[in-house]
């Protein structure tokens, strides 16, 4: 009875850990710093693309309503290709080109199918009224 329960056990383990990730991005340290003025000099359409940060790299945008968001570059559709999504020419929006799911870069969220989850974001903030850090 004992090897019958301890089987029953060992398959129920074997079940429920062999489960698929559900595709989150994962966690990685992010301390990035850019200055107001290097943000405006660099930014296209009050974007700024930052490589070797983050999973996929960062997307730093300021919103129309003078704030900043960040998020990763990397699409939350198949995270595991870290597809890196491309900011549109507007500004607003980003595409995955390996899905061709957008997201809003407002907030982040899923605007076309496939897409799901939003991006990943990251805290910013402003430092001493010329400094955004960016950090999880």
């Amino acid at each position: 009875m004992t090897k019958y329960l301890y089987s029953i056990l060992f398959v129920l383990l074997m079940v429920t850990g062999c489960g698929k990730n559900q595709g989150f991005i994962p966690e990685v340290p992010v301390n990035y710093n850019v200055t107001i003025t290097e943000f405006s000099l660099k930014a296209v359409n009050n974007v700024l693309v930052v490589s070797n940060n983050g999973v996929g790299g960062l997307l730093i945008v300021k919103t129309p309503l003078g704030g900043y968001v960040a998020f990763d570059r990397c699409s939350t559709v198949n995270p595991e290709k870290i597809c890196k999504v491309i900011p549109d020419d507007s500004g607003v929006t980003a595409t995955d080109p390996c899905s061709g799911a957008k997201f809003s870069l407002l907030d982040g969220s899923p605007q076309k199918a496939p897409a799901e989850r939003s991006l990943k974001a990251y805290n910013i903030s402003l430092q001493g009224n010329t400094l955004l850090h960016v950090s999880n």
